[in-house]
């Protein structure tokens, strides 16, 4: 898999998009995020965050507290991508009467294609 289909597939994953989104507006803390995002694992997020991490587009700020505090910022890179996730998230929104119409156009022609 050539290495920028790699980054994309992270970028635009199920939680990765939603944590970019949700970093955009300011830093959150783990539980934060898990909060906001809903129906996520901690496993799932703590590798998502992980490997956001790797990529260079989160910072995880690991403060010596007690108890422990963590928080999770975007990077330069971060913002830049997150940027561009959250101009699709609201094509997206945007456009979603027009996807149901053709979603329902099609699965009208597809059931009468097939005698229903």
């Amino acid at each position: 898999m050539c290495p920028y289909r790699l980054i994309l597939e992270h970028v635009t994953s199920r939680w990765g998009v939603l944590v970019l989104i949700l970093l955009l507006d300011r830093p959150h803390r783990f539980n934060e995020l898990r909060r906001a995002i809903g129906r996520v694992s901690e496993k799932m997020l703590t590798q998502t965050l992980q490997t956001l991490e790797r990529d260079g587009l989160v910072h995880r700020d690991a403060k010596p507290v007690i108890p422990p505090r963590v928080d999770y910022s975007l990077t330069g890179l971060g913002r830049e991508a997150a940027g561009q996730v959250r101009a699709l998230a609201a094509w997206t929104e945007e456009r979603m009467e027009k996807v149901q119409e053709a979603r329902e156009a099609y699965d009208t022609a597809k059931g009468n294609g097939k005698g229903r």
